[in-house]
């Protein structure tokens, strides 16, 4: 009996190993087909955070540009900030109530914090406030799809602020990538119908620059905070950056606009595109942090490339854009150029 059962095992782990052989050299999907398809899910799953995070960063622009009313802007964009911050910390209360919910309370997933790790958030919050009211008053020199060029400029400042903060290297690949990124902006705004050699003037430059720079420097301060403590719950570091991006906008309604607040009302002069890009505000925030645990950079990548030609071709149709050979070719360039800095990064 004892010999039998010896045998039959032997049998059992000979047919497991057949079993095994019979799928070596056989495609992944295959594999994974018989597996109950893991790799399928994964790709549904990657597609859609792709599409999702294409649509909404090609739309920003768009919506912001399509908010205004004869050239201006009706609402108070101090309180469509302030709208943002509130609805994203929400969306951050929804994910740790889910969390709580299935999980129960942690040390690195609950509120309660202490002064020194709470303190260091003001800083990145109040550089999110004005990165982001400059993006209202820079339309008044540019337009949708040249917002979306300049934006890339914020790249080189990321990088840039990583060597000197983070002492991260920069692959040749990626310093050249700089020079091909600013090449293709620059290229992107030729006016070749104009006695002005670029469309955006002086103002708008300098405006991109300084949300580059901001942008670039509140990036990096938030990733350094966030690195600090691994292991802490990311809706909970959210949570906090986003209550002091409550106050701060706060604060600047009662500077900016205290008046038009209290006689007109809070939400006065919203439409239906307003609580629209409010809304593609917020969910651009936790599209990113989708890719960064569903996907990988080379989404951002592609979805930043795609969402600069398809802000440009809506813009023909909603807003009478031109679409020039300099703007097409520039918008190659720095598509080229992202993907480059993307692969190019020191191993």
């Amino acid at each position: 009996m004892e010999y039998r059962k010896l045998k039959d095992q032997d049998e059992d782990g000979n047919s497991a190993a057949d079993d095994l052989e019979s799928l070596r050299g056989k495609p992944l999907s295959v594999a994974a087909s018989l597996g109950g398809g893991p790799v399928d899910r994964k790709w549904k799953r990657k597609s859609i955070v792709t599409l999702a995070l294409t649509v909404l960063t090609s739309s920003q622009a768009i919506l912001i540009v399509w908010s205004k009313r004869a050239g201006k802007y009706e609402y108070s964009v101090t309180t469509a900030n302030f709208s943002v911050e509130a609805l994203k910390c929400a969306l951050s209360l929804a994910a740790l109530a889910r969390i709580w919910n299935n999980e129960g309370v942690t040390d690195d997933n609950r509120l309660s914090t202490t002064l020194d790790e709470v303190i260091v958030y003001p800083i990145p919050a109040a550089l999110y406030l004005v990165k982001n009211l400059l993006q209202y008053y820079i339309f008044a020199y540019v337009d949708a799809p040249g917002y979306q060029i300049l934006k890339n400029l914020n790249i080189i400042s990321t990088g840039i602020l990583y060597r000197i903060i983070l002492k991260r290297k920069l692959s040749e690949i990626q310093w050249a990538a700089f020079i091909i990124l600013c090449a293709g902006c620059t290229t992107a705004q030729l006016n070749p119908s104009s006695d002005h050699v670029l469309q955006t003037p002086l103002q708008g430059w300098v405006m991109a620059i300084v949300m580059a720079l901001l942008s670039g420097f509140a990036g990096v301060y938030t990733e350094a905070i966030i690195k600090k403590r691994p292991s802490r719950n990311i809706n909970v570091q959210n949570f906090w950056l986003y209550v002091f991006g409550m106050v701060f906008n706060a604060a600047a309604i009662v500077i900016q606009d205290f008046d038009a607040v209290v006689n007109k009302g809070f939400f006065h002069g919203y439409s239906f595109i307003t609580v629209l890009m409010i809304l593609n505000h917020a969910l651009s925030g936790i599209a990113v942090s989708m890719v960064m645990k569903y996907a990988d950079n080379i989404v951002k990548v592609y979805s930043t490339s795609v969402a600069m030609l398809l802000t440009a071709v809506v813009s023909v149709f909603l807003f009478g854009f031109h679409l020039s050979l300099a703007f097409f070719l520039g918008s190659i360039v720095v598509s080229v150029s992202v993907y480059l800095h993307s692969i190019g990064k020191v191993r």
